[in-house]
């Protein structure tokens, strides 16, 4: 009977012990495994000159404050909206050479790394990777220019 209980928790502990090594090897749906998981909550008033210009005439900024994530965050103005990309990429761990940038001479953003490519309007693979720039959720006040960006 003692045998039995001992094998018994045994095969337990071993089911349990490969569950979380296979959960913790695989990848998410949006990033790689080892993507940064970090505390995004940055408020910015989107009425002052340093964000307002590039707003209107490039169509977007890099965002480098406290609580921006690990290498900054892509804010891009589309229309009446907006979207937030981690500088991260989504498909590599970070290294050097992996942080996104907006090629200024088109619409896209590229990882110097491998040289993957998305559309910059909506973060669309274009090449090197099927997984799109980590998107953040936001909420904007057009009355004030208040935008909230958090995860």
């Amino acid at each position: 009977m003692k045998i039995f209980s001992v094998l018994k928790a045994f095969f337990i502990l071993l089911v349990f012990s490969l569950l979380s090594l296979v959960i913790s090897c695989e990848s998410r749906a949006d990033t790689v495994s080892c993507f940064p998981s970090q505390i995004i909550n940055v408020q910015l008033n989107l009425n002052l000159p340093a964000y307002a210009i590039d707003l209107n005439t490039k169509g977007w900024i890099y965002i480098n404050e406290q609580q921006s994530g690990t290498r900054g965050l892509i804010l891009v103005k589309t229309g009446t909206s907006f979207k937030v990309y981690d500088r991260n990429a989504p498909h590599l761990c970070p290294d050097t050479n992996t942080t996104l940038k907006v090629d200024e001479n088109s619409i896209k953003i590229i990882c110097p790394k491998d040289g993957a490519e998305w559309i910059l309007q909506d973060g669309t693979p274009i090449k090197g990777s099927g997984l799109p720039p980590k998107s953040y959720d936001y909420s904007y006040n057009a009355a004030t220019g208040e935008l909230l960006i958090y995860y």
